[in-house]
């Protein structure tokens, strides 16, 4: 019996058609350029020598003049060349770096060396840029040969991508011990966010405490992130008073997620700044009191209350809503009491800044962009990466962040109560 069917034609493993497909998109003008950088590198390297030496090569040495006391003198002499590879955006060359002696006051001589091509340096600080951006971009360090393969030649490891990324660690420590007496802070959103590390080989569950301020001008700014245990008033005391010994004010407003241990820590060293409870955390609480089939009920219900246009019509709302969810579900009412004023702290301020005073979603934006970028790594490789991760998202440019709503009127004083929850 003969059969009608056909196969297809069976082709290479991906990674062969890959290569084969990116060999086809040859591109002269690429090429060219490559062909050239080695010639122009060894160039610029050989003039930055001639110009320290003052003849080029194979020249004599001019003769001193007594006159002048000695001036036109030769400062050394060359000996030889070095090979050098040297990775950038242009891929990996191999250069020979002029070597020569130099001679010193003492009556000595030292090895002379470029300002251009530094020692020991093997990728250019573009290149190291490039490396990083894709690292911060989302891609871990195993898929950046591949995602950078194209612009340099494959030459990329994870090693490679590791090393780069320790380089920033630089940055990181002076950003951790900077001075913010200067910071014109009137308002704090703190919140922690759980990460996957690994600790002693083993993928474990951190915290990293975020703080983030509120300018005089309404523009935001990351003041810490710290990685703890967990969110206990210890933890979160100990990232407070390392802002106050870095010259941090008292602020004028706290934005906080409801958590005891940050309540605690806060009532312990600004027991008297005005503090907002997360009206977002807190619709979460109810619902966890309230059997699924309540959930839309006590949603719009809380809604109703929250998104009032005014604090009189909050606090009638407020004495509905507990007078209905006590008989038809005490523990919802008990939930909402529990946050006492703190819940409608907001309604102190000009109404322009309702939205951006009621809840912690300003860090909680960035939690989120943070996850979505370590996706592809289910667990970081320790700790404090996990923190320099999330700095240096912000801190190049990957993440941007808005002035808060209603900055306007941030210079305006708080009025002296909130709603009366007596009524």
């Amino acid at each position: 019996m003969t059969s009608n069917s056909t196969k297809l034609p069976v082709l290479g493993s991906d990674a062969e058609i890959a290569v084969g497909l990116l060999d086809e998109w040859f591109d002269p003008i690429e090429a060219g350029l490559r062909d050239r950088v080695r010639d122009f590198i060894q160039t610029m390297i050989e003039s930055e020598l001639e110009a320290v030496l003052s003849r080029p090569r194979y020249a004599r040495r001019p003769k001193a003049d007594p006159e002048n006391n000695g001036a036109g003198g030769v400062a050394g002499h060359r000996h030889g060349h070095r090979s050098r590879s040297l990775l950038g955006t242009f891929g990996r060359v191999e250069i020979a770096v002029p070597r020569a002696r130099l001679d010193t006051a003492e009556g000595t001589t030292t090895e002379w060396k470029s300002t251009a091509l530094r020692a020991y340096q093997r990728r250019t600080k573009q290149a190291d840029s490039l490396i990083a951006g894709a690292y911060l971009a989302g891609t871990n360090t195993r898929r950046v040969r591949r995602a950078l393969a194209a612009v340099f030649g494959g030459a990329v490891s994870k090693d490679t991508v590791s090393r780069v990324w320790r380089k920033v660690k630089a940055d990181w420590d002076a950003w951790n011990s900077r001075s913010l007496a200067e910071e014109p802070i009137v308002r704090l959103i703190l919140d922690g966010t759980v990460v996957r590390v690994r600790l002693d080989r083993k993928a474990t569950s951190i915290v990293l405490l975020v703080v983030l301020g509120v300018r005089q001008d309404g523009q935001k700014a990351l003041l810490a992130v710290k990685n703890m245990g967990g969110e206990t008033s210890q933890a979160w005391r100990a990232v407070l008073d390392d802002l106050v010994k870095r010259g941090l004010r008292q602020p004028e407003f706290l934005i906080v997620d409801g958590g005891t241990g940050l309540e605690q820590a806060l009532a312990a060293l600004w027991g008297d700044v005005p503090t907002q409870r997360c009206t977002v955390h807190k619709h979460r609480n109810l619902l966890a009191h309230a059997p699924p089939r309540l959930h839309d009920e006590v949603s719009a219900d809380y809604n109703d209350m929250i998104y009032a246009a005014s604090p009189a019509e909050i606090e009638q709302r407020r004495r509905a809503f507990l007078r209905k969810w006590r008989l038809k579900c005490k523990a919802v009412a008990d939930s909402l009491e529990e946050a006492d004023d703190r819940l409608f702290t907001f309604t102190r301020l000009p109404p322009s800044q309702w939205k951006s005073a009621r809840t912690t979603n300003a860090i909680e934006r960035l939690h989120e962009e943070f996850k979505r970028r370590i996706k592809t790594q289910t667990v970081l490789p320790s700790a404090e990466t996990a923190a320099m991760l999330f700095w240096a998202l912000l801190a190049s440019g990957q993440i941007t962040m808005r002035k808060v709503d209603g900055w306007q009127s941030l210079t305006q004083k708080l009025a002296d109560q909130p709603i009366d929850l007596a009524a």
